[in-house]
């Protein structure tokens, strides 16, 4: 399709800007590892907040929310939607335990927790482990959609969408470092909301759609509108139990890790005070579960009346790569539709979400490869300069990587499945590991080994496995938790000065502990309780009510169902106020 002069002019402003963002924040990027991967230490908890948002709303999201929605309905989002219990976990829980840990990366924990060479062997492999296979992996997903979009949108190559948004992406994220990122990522989620609601506005005026009443009276799209999948079905279980039962607490998923890891640990380690990462990591969790889905739900509703087959897709775009054709290529296929400068400002948005998510991705990748790997394993007295070097050296790697990768993937949901397998019972320790002492090194490795092992076995023999997705993760669960907590058992803990010293810094509450407590106490050193970790529970309730009845109103709110959004409203002021009441029991500083 032809994009009019508006439309470029849009979209050259927009790569303008984000590199003129990095080349601001570059002035004081390099100067150390914490101020190029850190940021300094010194962020607000709004801009990180904002900043989480940005990341997660990745260019291959919208495209997984269409596939669900068009499978399985509204109600197919609970896949993720269930995160929402990890996610508000590492909010009351384990933000403030990250910020008194003092690390540098998630993976420095390791060393503080364990010790050893045991501690040592699993910061060095996950550094390349998780910051080299699972991140090039998961960037790989979102370079697959950006692939699709420009495919339909612009009827651009797969090696021209990934050289210039790729290109644009690394070299703000060269230059300015976390600071540079986090900063992009707050203009680039405001021009992500406003292209994608204004998208779902437009999409709906459709002639074949006729307005949002009509959309929700299409005979097509009613029986999809359920917010809740049908008890009376056994799809229920792989809509909604297993991801509640199960999913939300026992695998490991970018920005959803149980405990808190990865980018998510990143943004807290750099916020100025405990109560900052707290702060931030609440905003990501409304605005990710409860705001933002609706605009993609909304057109991903109207594509199933203006495209209800792959097959139509298809005969409106026949020169696309038929290996791309796949129920997320609906997303792109109905943007083509929109008017010239609109289209422009939503191409803007969806270059906005790629490039949020990549950089943040190669930002945090490359600190694991220099400061865990490089810096601690290969030249322990690297300076600091030479540690910024080489996490920009890695970014550029890492991209080419996830760039060649990305052709080996067809489908957002088979990304999305592949990823939560491959951390499908490793979860359960993430958690536990704060909270009992007996938690070791070997847990870990083991836990590691039998879930890349189960999801190796799955996937090599998906054709004569005949399972569907949810069995293969309740396999995993079971098999790896097993094989996790029998090693625990099995081993020796951790040495006990380790233990003392983990203790002292972080304060972990609960009984747990309560041996480590007794040492310290009969050598005559002062243990200082902190006692909030029923408070941090009730928080976590409370939000939980709050995030999900404000997630159900806005749905109810759209569909004109008005006593069910009052209803909503009541709980989720309701839980509002009990969060109010519950936040000074929190302890933080």
């Amino acid at each position: 399709m032809q994009l009019s002069t508006i439309d470029w002019l849009i979209i050259v402003a927009f790569f303008a800007i984000s590199t003129g963002i990095g080349l601001w924040a570059s002035r004081t990027a390099g100067k150390s590892f914490k101020d190029y991967f850190l940021a300094g230490g010194k962020m607000s908890w709004w801009l990180l907040g904002v900043s989480m948002v940005a990341t997660t709303f990745a260019a291959d999201t919208p495209g997984l929310v269409t596939e669900l929605v068009r499978k399985g309905g509204v109600s197919g989002n609970w896949a993720w939607w269930a995160f929402l219990l990890t996610g508000l976990l590492t909010v009351f829980v384990y933000s403030k335990l990250w910020k008194r840990s003092g690390v540098l990366t998630d993976l420095e924990f390791y060393e503080l927790r364990y010790g050893g060479a045991a501690g040592q062997f699993l910061r060095g492999f996950r550094a390349i482990y998780l910051g080299v296979v699972f991140n090039c992996m998961v960037m790989a997903v979102v370079i697959l959609a950006a692939i699709k979009l420009s495919g339909v949108l612009l009827g651009a190559s797969p090696m021209t969408t990934v050289l210039v948004a790729g290109s644009v992406t690394v070299v703000y994220t060269l230059l300015g470092g976390l600071k540079g990122v986090i900063l992009t990522d707050f203009f680039q989620f405001g021009i992500a909301m406003v292209g994608a609601i204004a998208a779902a506005v437009v999409l709906c005026d459709q002639p074949e759609v006729g307005g949002f009443a009509n959309l929700i009276a299409n005979e097509n799209v009613a029986s999809k509108l359920s917010l809740l999948p049908d008890f009376s079905q056994t799809s229920i279980i792989p809509l909604l139990i297993i991801p509640l039962a199960i999913q939300w607490w026992s695998a490991w998923y970018p920005g959803a890790e149980p405990g808190g890891g990865g980018y998510v640990a990143q943004r807290m380690l750099s916020a100025k005070s405990e109560s900052d990462a707290t702060a931030a990591t609440l905003l990501f969790q409304v605005a990710h579960y409860a705001l933002r889905p609706w605009p993609w739900i909304v057109v991903a509703l109207a594509s199933i009346v203006v495209f209800p087959e792959i097959s139509s897709i298809e005969a409106a775009f026949p020169n696309i790569d038929k290996s791309l054709l796949s129920e997320d290529i609906a997303y792109p296929a109905m943007l083509s539709r929109l008017p010239a400068g609109l289209l422009g400002l939503v191409i803007a948005s969806l270059i906005a979400a790629f490039m949020s998510t990549i950089s943040t991705h190669l930002n945090w990748g490359g600190s694991y490869i220099a400061h865990d790997f490089y810096g601690r394993f290969i030249t322990p007295d690297a300076s600091e300069k030479q540690l910024v070097m080489v996490g920009r050296v890695s970014t550029v790697a890492l991209m080419a990587i996830a760039s060649v990768l990305a052709l080996y993937i067809k489908s957002a949901a088979d990304g999305f499945n592949m990823i939560v397998q491959f951390g499908a019972g490793t979860g359960l320790i993430y958690i536990l590991r704060w909270f009992w002492w007996r938690v070791n090194a070997w847990s870990e490795i083991v836990g590691m080994v039998a879930s890349t092992i189960v999801a190796i076995v799955f996937t090599m023999s998906a054709s004569s496995i005949d399972l569907e997705p949810w069995h293969k993760i309740l396999i995993g669960v079971l098999i790896t938790n097993a094989a996790w907590i029998a090693a625990t058992f099995l081993t020796r803990p951790s040495n006990q000065k380790t233990l003392e010293d983990f203790y002292q810094k972080v304060r972990p509450d609960g009984p747990g502990w309560e041996p480590v407590r007794s040492s310290l106490s009969e050598k005559g050193t002062e243990v200082e309780l902190d006692g909030s970790l029923t408070s941090g529970i009730a928080a976590m309730v409370a939000a939980t009510f709050l995030v999900y009845s404000l997630l159900f109103g806005v749905g109810y709110f759209l569909y004109g169902q008005t006593v069910n959004a009052g209803v909503s409203a009541v709980v989720t002021v309701v839980a509002v106020v009990a969060l109010v009441r519950i936040w000074p029991r929190l302890k933080m500083n």
